[in-house]
C-alpha cells in the first residue's frame, strides 16, 4: 500500500467506516485521551474518495477496543477491533478499497490486511431490499 492512498480513488461502491470515539486500550487511565477518537481524526485525514469516515459514540466492543466497522449498501457489514493506531489506519483505507471493489458484497480474506483478519469481531448479513423483506 503507497504512501499517498489518500490520493487514490476507490472505485466500486462507496463505504462508511464507522469509527468509536469512546474507545481505549486496555489499561488506559480513565481521564486518558481516548485512542478511539484519535483513530477517527487519523481516519478522517487519510480517508481517500468513495470512503466516509462517521465517528460514532460506542460499537459495544470496549473488551476489544479500539473499534472501527466497515459497510456498504446491500453487502455484508464488518467489525474490526483490537486496532491500534500505527497500522489500523493504513489496514482500514485498503480493507475499504478491497471491500469497494468486491461484486459479491464481501471484504476479501485475500489481501486483507492482518489487523482487519485477527481484529474481526463480526460480519453482519446486508439488509434486505424492502420488495424482498417477509
Amino acid at each position: 500500500m503507497s504512501d499517498d492512498l489518500a490520493e487514490q480513488p476507490i472505485f466500486g461502491s462507496h463505504v462508511t467506516l464507522h469509527v468509536c470515539t469512546t474507545c481505549r486500550h486496555e489499561g488506559d487511565a480513565e481521564d486518558a485521551p481516548r485512542a478511539g477518537a484519535g483513530l477517527a481524526e487519523a481516519a478522517m485525514a487519510a480517508a481517500p474518495p468513495g470512503v466516509t469516515v462517521v465517528p460514532v459514540k460506542c460499537l459495544a466492543a470496549c473488551k476489544r477496543g479500539p473499534a472501527a466497522a466497515l459497510s456498504r449498501p446491500g453487502a455484508w457489514s464488518y467489525v474490526i477491533g483490537g486496532l491500534c493506531m500505527e497500522e489500523a489506519v493504513p489496514a482500514l483505507m485498503e480493507g475499504a478499497r478491497l471491500y469497494a471493489g468486491d461484486p459479491g458484497g464481501l471484504l476479501p480474506w485475500r489481501g486483507r490486511p492482518e489487523p482487519l483478519k485477527r481484529g474481526l469481531i463480526a460480519r453482519l448479513p446486508p439488509m434486505p431490499l424492502p420488495e424482498t423483506a417477509p
